[in-house]
């Protein structure tokens, strides 16, 4: 039964109908019509032609100012790296890049939203859109967004560069690697340290300037300050040739402290940044060594005298 109710309430086949066949005719030409109407529209054709040289306008400018902004960044940091005393290439390169990868990113940005708006593009709900998103990616990075602006800083400032060895906190060493996101440093045991640039609160740079050695030689109370300072200084008698760290010429200070058997010589060299290890090495080197050769000669002697001695001893004997 099925079947006979729903061949009973088809409709009359069109090709049997003359009144459906002329609505179908009607309705393709009127389609026709329409769609030949839009083409030969000519105030959208002009629409079309001007929107297009808007955004190919829009393009070129967009390109122009990136190119303006990216010469004017290369030249400031030029300047400035000319300008310095001490230059770190690599961070200007750093900064540099990073203006105009920003520069770009705006500007691009800028283009899309004008761009859409040519093609009636309602830009403020995507406005809107990407404040809520931008606010709800803040929020659940807060500590990724404050490293890269630490990080951001830390190279715009000139705080430390690659190779400079600084300390931040409990960790010292030389620093390997300085991204926007973590710093990388190398200790002098070989142990590398990834600290996130957040974390950095405080930097103690040792290769901005130039060092202090210090180094303290005690001596024996029975000679005289005299014949120390000139047993050193006779020592340190052109260290700055044997070793190019040193800067300027040690001074030999004096007396630093003193006891009832010894007395305490300070000596203080200034050397090259980051040096100061291998220089106060350098300086007990020296020193010791030329007072072992002291103590060789003042063995010798008392043992010539000894011997000289004996002989004129044996002479008046045998006479």
């Amino acid at each position: 039964m099925l079947p006979f109710k729903f061949a009973a309430a088809a409709p009359t086949d069109p090709v049997d109908d003359p009144n459906a066949i002329e609505d179908t005719v009607k309705s393709a030409i009127s389609w026709t019509d329409r769609l030949w109407n839009k083409v030969a529209d000519a105030d959208m054709w002009f629409n079309i032609l001007f929107s297009s040289i808007r955004i190919i306008i829009i393009f070129i400018i967009t390109r122009i100012v990136i190119k303006i902004v990216s010469r004017i960044i290369d030249r400031t940091m030029a300047r400035k790296q000319e300008g310095k005393i001490r230059v770190n290439p690599r961070r200007f390169i750093t900064v540099g890049e990073l203006m105009k990868n920003a520069t770009s990113i705006t500007c691009n940005f800028i283009m899309i939203l004008l761009l859409l708006s040519e093609i009636n593009v309602k830009v403020g709900p995507l406005l809107a859109s990407a404040g809520v998103l931008g606010l709800a990616i803040g929020f659940g990075a807060q500590g990724l967004v404050k490293d890269v602006i630490t990080g951001f800083f830390i190279i715009l400032e000139d705080q430390f560069a690659v190779g400079d060895v600084i300390q931040t906190g409990t960790y010292k060493g030389t620093v390997e690697v300085i991204g926007l996101r973590t710093t990388k440093l190398v200790s002098w045991q070989g142990e590398v340290h990834i600290i996130p640039n957040g974390t950095i609160a405080s930097v103690t740079n040792f290769s901005m300037s130039n060092s202090l050695a210090v180094v303290d030689i005690p001596m024996k109370g029975e000679q005289t300050l005299d014949e120390s300072v000139h047993l050193v200084k006779r020592a340190l008698a052109g260290i700055e040739d044997r070793d190019l760290n040193i800067v300027k010429v040690p001074d030999v200070l004096g007396i630093q402290s003193m006891s009832t058997s010894e007395y305490v010589v300070r000596i203080v060299a200034e050397c090259l940044p980051n040096s100061r290890a291998s220089v106060e090495r350098q300086i007990q080197s020296d020193v010791k060594k030329a007072m072992e050769y002291r103590e060789m000669s003042n063995q010798a002697a008392l043992e010539q005298a000894a011997a000289q001695e004996k002989d004129e001893g044996d002479g008046i004997g045998g006479a």
